[in-house]
């Protein structure tokens, strides 16, 4: 009888199971049109350290783009590379693979390499302006928020879409008109941070926040008219915050502390630096640097939470005592101070970005909370995801933009944000579907 009895709970469990139904995809308060996007490098798809077709069909750009197409958008246009090419970036490099290389050591072992000894330069050199049909994605890799009204903006991938010589990528802006667009979104502001930081904070070029910048108003003033560009005519928006750009892969895939020493290199170290009052031992030890504020030598190890950038010729390291008897440049290394000089330019950053998003009644979304959930470590579907170089699945070869898997992951938090805004159910991309960093068979 008490078994009969389960058997009928379990019957009658299954038969009153719910049925968890889909969404019915929806714009919502959104109008169906076209969606325009403007930003920098993660906007456009410039991944592994080049703009290339693969990384643009997978752009942040484009696949907001075909979200959106699922509740009743249009066509997105882009200016694309050619199928087939290397790719290129602003060095007239090709991008980067996954292969076998051999380091100073003789030892081969998996490394990002140029996929050709040179770019695809002739891509930068040709037009692909069409005057039939605007382009919607105006992601253009390196552009700072203060570049978007110089005339005499000196970027080749801009030069490529631009409709004729001296427009500002504001004019081109106005020119689309609103009546070509409904939506738009904005991520823009890491290039006018990057710049900095990749050079070891040796150059003296963020955006100011405020006031003047040499090519316009600062970052504050130069948002505003962006969006008071694009929100002619009541279109809609969507703006995202910026993220700790510190955190990003190339200023953190080699720790302050991967110096390891054996016997004989530590006698070495000892002899040469016991003497100013630094000791080493086994194992692994921090990094020597340049500081000229360190003491009368201008040496010091680095201390925990210094970065150490992933442009250092690793070579140099494994087979000629870079940052160990030949301490590593300034160029090399971003200070506990300088992170904080940037962190706190973040930070005014995205007051402003709020205040405006506020202003223009727009959706905002915090990349900057998405970026260190991730960083800490995610699992999507499954899959775990973290900004390991290389194998975190986020992140591209270069170290700084996502791969496409990364960008749709992004792309779902700016999903959630317009639909949240917009009562729109939109569908989220399946990440999964996009590529993480590709090993060679």
């Amino acid at each position: 009888m008490k078994q009969l009895f389960l058997f009928i709970v379990i019957i009658l469990s299954f038969g009153c199971k719910p049925k968890i139904e889909g969404i019915t995809p929806s714009s919502g308060e959104l109008t169906p049109g076209k969606i325009i996007c403007i930003g920098d490098n993660q906007m456009s798809g410039f991944a592994d350290d080049a703009l290339y077709y693969k990384g643009q069909m997978q752009s942040l750009g484009n696949i907001l783009a075909q979200q959106l197409q699922l509740v009743g958008f249009g066509d997105f246009n882009q200016p694309l590379m050619p199928v087939n090419s290397v790719g290129v970036n602003k060095d007239g490099l090709s991008r980067l693979e996954l292969s076998y290389k051999k380091d100073c050591q003789n030892t081969t072992s998996l490394s990002p390499v140029r996929i050709a000894s040179s770019g695809d330069l002739n891509a930068l050199n040709t037009s692909v302006f069409n005057p039939s049909e605007s382009f919607k994605n105006w992601g253009i890799p390196g552009l700072k928020v203060t570049d978007v009204f110089d005339s005499n903006y000196s970027n080749s991938f801009y030069s490529r879409m631009q409709s004729n010589t001296g427009a500002a990528v504001i004019d081109e802006l106005s020119n689309i008109g609103a009546n070509d667009y409904t939506f738009f979104a904005v991520f823009i502001g890491l290039e006018d941070l990057l710049p900095h930081a990749k050079s070891g904070a040796t150059s003296n070029d963020m955006t100011p926040t405020f006031g003047t910048a040499p090519a316009g108003d600062g970052f504050e003033n130069s948002l505003s008219v962006i969006l008071s560009t694009l929100s002619v005519n009541g279109a809609k928006g969507i703006i995202s915050t910026i993220p700790d750009i510190t955190k990003l892969p190339y200023f953190t895939a080699i720790p302050e502390n991967g110096l390891d020493l054996d016997s004989a290199n530590l006698e070495t170290l000892n002899n040469v630096y016991n003497p100013i009052g630094f000791s080493f031992e086994l194992g692994a030890n921090n990094f020597m640097i340049e500081d000229p504020n360190a003491n009368v030598f201008g040496v010091r190890p680095m201390q925990a939470g210094e970065r150490l950038l992933l442009s250092v010729p690793l070579d140099s390291v494994k087979c000629h005592k870079m940052g160990s008897v030949f301490p590593f440049r300034d160029e090399f290394i971003l200070t506990l101070d300088e992170i904080s000089e940037i962190q706190i330019r973040i930070d005014e950053y995205n007051t402003v970005i709020r205040s405006l998003a506020q202003e223009y009644d727009l959706a905002v979304v915090e990349t900057k909370e998405w970026y260190e959930s991730v960083n800490n470590g995610i699992t999507y579907n499954g899959s775990p995801l973290n900004f390991s170089f290389v194998s975190g699945g986020t992140f591209s070869l270069d170290g700084i933009n996502l791969t496409g898997r990364g960008n749709a992951l992004l792309c779902n938090e700016f999903i959630k944000a317009i639909n949240k805004k917009y009562n729109a159910q939109i569908p989220r991309a399946n990440a999964l579907e996009y590529d993480a960093v590709l090993f060679p068979q």
